[in-house]
């Protein structure tokens, strides 16, 4: 059981209030997270080149092929270690994290150790981009207006890869990111007009949502 399971509507830190519609709800995929975020696939990639590089060096020493890979592959427990820490993190940060649009605003739940939620309404939101990352998967990067700016280290990884002078929060590692992007396109309909591409969701004109006035970052 965790403080989660406390929570009167999943992912958000209240009770909606009166005229606010719950629109759409997700998380991130575990293994999309790995990838992406964690980056596991570059890690693995990585020790077995170690472990190759080590196994040629010693033959190329006239070592026997048997010895040179028993001695590469002393490293690894080291690799099965690291790439089982990752999965863990992978897994317990889809497992606490929820995405969510309602009428009003974008929230995000996220945190092992502290979670919090960051709540963004669709007056601070100026324009959204997708990213695909193989199938229906991928991102949803929010801009936010300025001056309105969250840390780059708070939100990860639900933010976008290396935009440290104007952080991006995002909907990270979606299985489905069409959906996401519909969502959102719905939500915010009757608070800014929106085009979405293959490339870009992005707003059309100033929002006037009635939420908070600016980016609030609460205890979940």
């Amino acid at each position: 059981m965790s403080e989660h399971d406390f929570e009167e509507i999943r992912g958000l830190p209240g009770q909606l209030p009166s005229g606010e519609r719950l629109i759409w709800q997700g998380a991130p995929d575990a293994w999309r997270l790995a990838c992406e975020a964690f980056h596991i696939r570059a890690v693995g990639g990585y020790f077995a080149l170690m472990i190759g590089w080590r196994a040629a060096s010693r033959l190329a020493q006239g070592v026997s092929p048997g010895r040179a890979l028993t001695e590469a592959a002393a490293v690894s427990p080291l690799a099965i270690l690291a790439l089982s820490l990752l999965g863990v993190l992978a897994v317990l940060y889809s497992r606490t994290t929820v995405y969510t649009i309602t009428s009003r605003r974008v929230v995000l739940r996220f945190g092992v150790a502290l979670p919090k939620a960051i709540n963004l309404p669709f007056s601070q939101i100026e324009s959204a981009a997708v990213k695909r990352r193989g199938g229906t998967g991928g991102d949803l990067a929010l801009t936010l207006k300025a001056p309105n700016k969250i840390a780059f280290l708070h939100l990860w990884p639900n933010v976008r890869p290396w935009r440290l002078a104007r952080p991006e929060p995002s909907f990270t590692a979606l299985n489905d990111l069409d959906a996401a992007s519909a969502a959102l396109v719905a939500a915010m309909k009757d608070v800014a007009p929106i085009t979405v591409s293959s490339q870009s969701v992005s707003t059309g004109s100033r929002a006037t949502g009635t939420g908070p006035s600016r980016p609030e970052v609460a205890a979940a």
